[in-house]
């Protein structure tokens, strides 16, 4: 790992959606921050000495900013840690991650949160934002001291992994949350109309004779809560957003100027039910079931949904109704997915495997780079509201958060590489077109592949 000193990225296409720039261009980095950015051909000149990374072909970026990642600690330790979630964190080019709170004891009060900002500064390889509890052990009766929460440094309020069920308390806690000045960021799911489901009412679920969770289960609890925060004036924000109907939902509440904000997950723009049946998607409704039916690594709540569902979220995406892409990094052991589908955890190990998947929607023409690009960082950073400033930008002054990506660069998922201590992947064996080249926080290299070229220490020029 480099010292942080002075870094100078010669030769990439720098993409910075936060500035409107897209242009071939040098970057110097000077004692954690962006120093400069000039057009390549200004050959702006650098006194002294400074470490020289040769980018020519590659694509570089704000820092990815990461709004939902569980990071398991405290508590959950053998799921993930905070050293090798942050280390995957760098891998998949997130600088920042907002951790949620579903740990054990839950980010419920200053003492967690604390810890939890402790082990960062210790262990973190990128920085860590804490999300507070919006109930006592996320258990939907009592507000959590939101208060108290804030003054200890946490970013929004979630109860995720469950939903604020009830309309009281959310109203209460967007009434607070709002005087505070922070988002509540939901799961949206009413409970009584998802009755246990295990993955997205359709005909996948009726052929392998799992109970399905409907699309109305999520777009009931988003209409409820978009219309609370119309009445409160709080901050809303919809977690990985999985439908058609929702996306609309937040359409209109976007119109009308409320304070309503989205995201969505790589495995939500990409990946359909159809993936449950096994064979990564190759399985359709005529194919006879085979020994990888009921893959549980395609278990996630929501759950995967429709083409037709992809194709709105992409859109959504494309026209900004749908403000940041999250990947709910959802780290588990072996032992739970190695077990009945009834029986397995919701979730899917995605810091790792993010971009590479993300980057299918850009060569299929689906989304321009420079659009994923922005609801990667300069998206996230908006939502973040104060605790996004300086984030998901390149301007000088702001922390050298950096990003080299390969767009074009192949390579093919083996969770058993991974940084994280989650393997549960449904992507083990795929081909994935676009690569993490390096990944730098506050100037210092937090990742780097062997696709990433130095040229000689201590040059001047």
């Amino acid at each position: 790992m480099l010292e942080r000193t002075r870094v100078l990225l010669r030769g990439g296409r720098l993409i910075d959606p936060s500035q409107g720039l897209d242009q071939p261009s040098d970057l110097l980095l000077e004692n954690g921050r962006v120093a400069w950015l000039a057009p390549a051909g200004e050959r702006r000149r650098v006194e002294g000495a400074v470490q020289v990374l040769d980018v020519t072909g590659r694509v570089v970026c704000p820092g990815f900013v990461d709004l939902h990642t569980h990071l398991r600690e405290p508590g959950l330790e053998h799921k993930e840690t905070i050293a090798t979630g942050t280390l995957a964190a760098a891998r998949g080019g997130f600088t920042t991650v907002c951790a949620m709170p579903n740990t054990e004891p839950a980010m419920d009060s200053a003492a967690v949160v604390r810890l939890v900002l402790q082990k960062a500064r210790d262990e973190g390889r990128v920085r860590v934002l804490p999300i507070g509890c919006v109930t006592i052990g996320r258990q939907g009766k009592q507000l959590a001291e939101m208060i108290e929460l804030a003054e200890t440094g946490v970013i929004g309020f979630s109860d995720d992994g469950s939903p604020v069920v009830s309309p009281q308390i959310m109203r209460a806690a967007l009434t607070y949350a709002s005087s505070l000045g922070l988002p509540v960021i939901q799961h949206c799911e009413d409970p009584a109309l998802a009755n246990g489901g295990m993955m997205h009412e359709g005909w996948v679920a009726s052929r392998l004779g799992l109970r399905g969770a409907p699309a109305q289960a999520e777009e009931a609890m988003a209409a409820r809560d978009i219309q609370l925060a119309e009445l409160t004036g709080g901050r809303l924000h919809l977690a990985h957003v999985s439908t058609a109907g929702t996306v609309e939902l937040v359409r209109r509440a976007k119109e009308k100027g409320l304070a309503v904000t989205a995201e969505v997950t790589p495995h939500h723009l990409t990946l359909t039910d159809e993936w449950v049946l096994g064979g990564q998607g190759s399985v359709d409704r005529y194919t006879p079931l085979g020994a990888s039916t009921y893959d549980t690594n395609c278990k996630v709540n929501p759950p995967l949904r429709t083409a037709s569902d992809i194709a709105a979220l992409t859109q959504a995406l494309r026209d900004g109704v749908i403000d940041a892409v999250a990947t709910d990094h959802a780290p588990h052991t072996t032992s739970d997915k190695d077990c009945t589908f009834d029986e397995a955890a919701f979730g899917i190990s995605g810091l790792e495997t993010a971009f590479g998947l993300l980057m299918r929607l850009v060569h299929e023409g689906r989304l321009p780079l420079n659009v994923l690009i922005e609801r990667l960082t300069a998206g996230p950073a908006r939502v973040l509201g104060k605790y996004g400033a300086g984030l998901g930008t390149l301007r000088p002054g702001s922390p050298a958060d950096v990003v080299v990506l390969g767009p074009d660069a192949e390579w093919t998922v083996d969770s058993r590489q991974f940084a994280s201590k989650g393997r549960n992947t449904p992507l083990d064996g795929v081909k994935l077109k676009g690569a993490m080249v390096a990944t730098l926080v506050g100037g210092t290299i937090a990742y780097e592949s062997p696709l990433l070229r130095r040229a000689a220490a201590g040059r001047t020029r």
